[in-house]
């Protein structure tokens, strides 16, 4: 006959402790790598986005209380910029008149070093006072 002997208990294993992280510092923003100009109030600048979106944000300045909104665009923009005062006319807001449009050019110095020229739309709405 066989004795077996007591199973004795282990000390628990003590796990090493891990430092206390640091906290994380926040590094301050790199500033734009050229010169913005300072953006005026109720202007929407035309992109590539579908036309609504900046309907919608003429609408947005308007409905803020704002009596005119001009919108500016260049190059291959300028269809959409159309578009997009003749849809707030047409469908949205009946009573908004056209108050001013200036066309422009603006010299381009492209990635090749070459030099062009754009064209640019800025179109100024108001309502009635």
């Amino acid at each position: 006959m066989s004795q077996k002997k007591p199973m004795q208990k282990k000390p628990p294993e003590k796990k090493p402790v891990a430092p206390k992280p640091k906290p994380v510092e926040k590094k301050p923003e790199a500033a734009p790598t050229r010169p913005t100009a300072p953006r005026e109030e109720n202007t929407v600048y035309i992109g590539k986005k579908p036309v609504m979106n900046y309907v919608v944000a003429c609408l947005t300045f308007f409905n803020a209380g704002g009596k005119e909104v001009t919108v500016k665009a260049r190059g291959r923009a300028i269809s959409r910029a159309v578009d997009t005062i003749e849809l707030l006319r047409r469908a949205f807001v009946k009573d908004v008149g056209v108050k001013s449009i200036n066309l422009g050019t603006e010299e381009v110095t492209r990635e090749e070093g070459r030099k062009s020229n754009v064209s640019t739309i800025e179109i100024t709405v108001a309502k009635p006072k």
